[in-house]
């Protein structure tokens, strides 16, 4: 598959009359297959799938089984073409570029029938998980993905522009490095001044440049005004995300004037790798501002297989959702896209950190001259883009290629393994790693992901076993073994990768599939799997605590099953994330100390069974809503070992705080609770993990009159001065297929209306385990859901993402229970 790109162009006598002119190529472009039987307009930016599905040519490329069926387009060679007239007279400008921001991938480019270059590159460079992964399909696009546009100046143009604030330990004082690249086209030195503003923090400097002809960089380096406060940006959750509004202004000879603006944010970040008394091994933990912070989160993969339906909406939808569920990271994984610059904007915004791997994964590479160039090129072009943004806290050379090397995936012989590992030092140290030390000194870097850290470094680079867990980051998948049994999970430094997997609920999956497939052992069931196994792990996982569902009804049976999968996943990530965050301050057999949980995964790329927390388009799972609570500030967290029943209480708070701890034991029976203890108040420290409570479970059974492990659940939760302060968790102390008293549930809903948000008055009959509230296709999010209701009534909120009505809701509206599913 190839693309050309033809570009015919007509031209204008207008002389210019400024020192620089744009014009954009965006917008209608002819789209031409490679014999020419088709013939269609197409959008720039887009691709060649987007094109034919506006013009009603294929059906939507997600509907049922249409990756396969247009593979086509993929294996085809495409020609995209302009026929544009430039409004100036290029032969009065001293110079003229055509430049594409992103193709996608292999292309010829030709202007006027003449070839004037070509492209191998998509970041620069190829994308890996457009030709699918397990958790999602195979769509190699082919397009100009991003902007296209023709610029022309005289004496000289911007190139780009960017910046690093540095913290100096020795003055206590903020700088900035000012990173300006320039093209003179002017035979004749250039002189001028730069004036640097940042109003707020009364700075403003003023300095003289001379700017030879060619390519040249201009290093700006400016004092912050040590009278002004500077005000750090600060993770979700941790304070605020100041940033300061900052013009950067060049006033050069013959009248020229440049000027760029923009938002500064002030903060350091460290990686601490240190020794931990009563531990082998080395910490492996984040300072922002010289405060250690957990990082709570997820993986970012790319929302969509058709970049050009990526819009700015869709970002902050998926964005406000994670900041919105306590997180405070995303890992862009690193086998999708570098992503747009509005998500890292957003993400500054929003205070979400980013751990920003290069797009290397689970493969091996080459290391020849020209695709060496091609990567020095890829990764000096990122690391300028991105570096300005207080988001992005670490660059990781790979994903998982260390393990896969190491651990053998390739079933590498061994007299060779010396090759490979040479070529991947070659890569990912003595050109990536030197790239990224050399150009940005403001945030760490580490090699792949999983490692070691340093002391993978320590072993040449690659450590024995880069799944230590003494050391760096790991990440860790068991669908066999029970995930109810905490002890299956690795007490780690850092836990980088873990999760399950569900299903969408069913209005997701019903846009892209007919009647004819909604069971879950059908074609289109077992084509949208592409994790080996994957449906029948996560029935395993159910098997294990929850009765499989047997409604005569098939439809009623796949419905039902699906909100089982959501159930486990939501269940097993919370039990596996909890453990995690309970690890963090403490060694047990040495091991400990864990300061990171980031599940795999956030968004979906389709709408198909995967570890997403959130569904195609942004529909909130179990998990998601489970999340809220598991990440949040201030948690209590409950486990047994050895028939004790133990309480600890987790805090993200910057400073100590009383608080009480409430226990409740509920039969399943009644919605009265059978009996309720509190503790006296004890100062909860902050950024700790620390034990709270210890009971063994016979007698906390016993002293709560006729209760079983059965009949019983427990609930607990944290408060403050009588206010409610951290969510309500609880604790099964039997399967839910061994319950007994549990009845069916009857919950009705009576919703109203209050400004923009919407209010469902809950009543129910019985204790109703796993109470999940669905609008169907409706946009927008509850307060809660998927809770344990042990109170006849509830009110929970609705959230529309876009304009609802009460009848719209009323109609859409389903409420599913446990004992809905026997």
């Amino acid at each position: 598959m190839r693309l050309r790109l033809l570009l015919l162009l007509a031209l204008c006598g207008a002389g210019p009359t400024a020192a620089a002119r744009s014009l954009s190529l965006r917008g209608s472009w002819r789209i031409r297959s490679g014999n020419g039987s088709l013939e269609l307009p197409g959008r720039v930016p887009g691709c060649v799938h987007s094109a034919l599905f506006q013009r009603g040519l294929i059906q939507d490329p997600y509907y049922r089984f249409n990756d396969l069926k247009y593979r086509w387009i993929s294996l085809d060679n495409w020609t995209y073409s302009k026929k544009f007239q430039i409004p100036f007279n290029i032969s009065k400008w001293q110079k003229v570029n055509l430049i594409f921001e992103g193709v996608d991938t292999v292309a010829k480019i030709l202007l006027n029938s003449v070839p004037i270059g070509k492209t191998d590159n998509m970041f620069k460079r190829y994308e890996q998980s457009s030709f699918s992964w397990d958790w999602g399909p195979s769509f190699p696009t082919q397009g100009i993905w991003k902007d296209v546009r023709i610029e022309a100046y005289n004496i000289c143009h911007l190139n780009f522009f960017t910046f690093s604030p540095i913290y100096d330990n020795h003055t206590q004082g903020w700088n900035l490095e000012i990173e300006s690249s320039f093209d003179v086209v002017s035979p004749k030195p250039i002189s001028g001044q730069v004036i640097v503003a940042i109003p707020k923090l009364q700075t403003q400097q003023t300095y003289s440049i001379e700017l030879q002809p060619g390519e040249r960089i201009v290093e700006l380096f400016v004092k912050i005004n040590k009278n002004a406060t500077v005000e750090t940006w600060w993770p979700h959750g941790h304070g605020n995300q100041t940033g300061y509004n900052m013009t950067v202004l060049f006033k050069l000879d013959g009248g020229l004037s440049i000027e760029k603006s923009a938002k500064v944010y002030f903060r350091t970040v460290e990686l601490i790798e240190e020794s931990i008394e009563g531990s082998q091994g080395l910490s492996f933990y984040f300072k922002i501002n010289g405060l250690p912070i957990f990082l709570k989160g997820s993986n970012w993969i790319p929302a969509d297989s058709f970049q050009d339906r990526v819009t700015s909406d869709l970002l902050r939808l998926l964005l406000q959702s994670a900041v919105d569920a306590n997180m405070n990271t995303l890992r862009v994984w690193g086998g999708g896209i570098y992503e747009q610059d509005e998500f890292y904007r957003l993400c500054d915004e929003l205070g979400i950190m980013v751990w920003q791997d290069f797009m290397f994964a689970c493969a091996l590479y080459p290391t020849d001259q020209g695709f060496l160039d091609s990567v020095r090129t890829e990764v000096a072009h990122q690391i300028r883009r991105l570096k300005s943004h207080p988001s992005i806290i670490i660059w990781g050379g790979n994903n998982e290629n260390e393990a896969a090397l190491m651990m053998n995936w390739f079933n590498i012989h061994t007299s060779e393994l010396h090759t490979y590992i040479n070529d991947y030092v070659v890569l990912y140290v003595k050109n990536i790693r030197q790239i990224v030390l050399a150009r940005d000194k403001t945030r760490p870097f580490i090699i792949s992901s999983p490692t070691n850290g340093a002391e993978s470094i320590e072993e040449g680079w690659l450590s024995a076993n880069p799944y230590d867990k003494n050391f760096g980051d790991v990440h860790f998948y068991d669908y066999s073994n029970d995930c109810w049994n905490w002890k299956i999970f690795p007490k780690a430094r850092f836990v980088s990768e873990y999760g399950y997997q569900s299903w969408p609920s069913f209005s997701t999956l019903e846009k892209v599939s007919s009647e004819k497939d909604w069971s879950y052992n059908s074609e289109f069931s077992l084509h949208r799997q592409h994790h080996a196994g994957g449906n029948n792990e996560m029935l395993l996982q159910i098997g294990f605590h929850f009765k499989l569902p047997k409604n005569t009804d098939p439809l009623q049976t796949f419905k039902d099953t699906i909100y089982l999968t959501q159930v486990m996943q939501a269940q097993c990530v919370k039990i596996e994330t909890e453990f995690y965050r309970r690890s963090r301050s403490e060694i047990v057999d040495g091991k400990g100390h864990t300061m990171g949980a980031l599940y795999w995964q956030l968004n979906d790329i389709w709408q198909a069974p995967s570890w997403a927390s959130l569904e195609y388009g942004g529909k909130w799972k179990m998990l998601h809503y489970f999340a809220r609570h598991f990440f949040a500030p201030l948690l209590p967290v409950g486990f047994e070992d050895q028939d004790a029943f133990f309480i600890y209480g987790v805090s993200d708070l910057h400073s100590d705080c009383k608080a009480t701890l409430t226990v409740r034991v509920h039969t399943w029976s009644s919605l009265e609770p059978l009996c309720s203890s509190e503790t006296e108040r004890f100062v909860m420290e902050a950024g700790k993990a620390v034990l709270l409570y210890k009971e063994q479970v016979p007698a906390l059974l016993g002293r709560c009159g006729n209760c079983t492990r059965q009949s019983c659940v427990v609930s607990f939760y944290l408060s403050t001065d009588n206010q409610l302060v951290s969510p309500t968790n609880h604790h099964f102390l039997s399967s839910l297929n061994e319950t007994v008293g549990l009845q069916k549930a009857h919950i009705t809903a009576n919703i109203s209306q209050q400004g923009d948000t919407f209010v469902f008055d809950l009543e129910t009959s019985a204790v109703a385990p796993f109470v999940w509230l669905d609008v169907g296709s409706i946009p927008g999010r509850f307060s809660d859901n998927g809770f344990l209701m042990t109170e006849k009534t509830r009110t929970i909120l609705f959230y529309p993402w876009k304009p609802t009505s009460k009848s719209e809701l009323e109609q859409s509206f389903h409420v599913t229970s446990l004992t809905d599913t026997y």
